[in-house]
């Protein structure tokens, strides 16, 4: 028996309104502003929080020195498609060598990485 649910995974970041943004333009849903706090309820459920952190200092991936803490891994039909997309939305590439893998991996706008991993 299970101790507890997964409310929500919350990113730290400097503007969570502009964060709640790119995701909700990636995965949809709806943002539920409050003062240093953003909901994204999305679709089936879960949501995808965003927490104003003064001194807010981005991941560095790949680095042994300088963790990520996490990323997420988020499933598309086409990464070519998907690619274009979260560029036009601001998300930076940080891995471009191995182009016939099933996933791909950038940053959002805040500097979290993470993932498009072909479903």
């Amino acid at each position: 028996m299970a101790i507890a649910g997964l409310g929500a995974v919350v990113l730290d970041c400097p503007d969570p309104n502009a964060l709640a943004d790119f995701y909700a333009r990636v995965l949809g849903g709806t943002v539920v502003e409050e003062e240093d706090w953003v909901d994204l309820k999305l679709p089936g459920g879960q949501t995808l929080a965003f927490q104003a952190a003064p001194g807010y200092v981005p991941p560095k991936w790949p680095s042994p020195e300088h963790s990520q803490q996490f990323h997420l891994d988020l499933t598309v039909e086409d990464l070519d498609a998907a690619e274009k997309e979260v560029l036009a939305l601001g998300a930076k590439p940080l891995e471009t060598e191995d182009r016939a893998r099933t996933f791909r991996v950038y940053a959002d706008p805040a500097g979290h990485p993470f993932c498009l991993c072909a479903c």
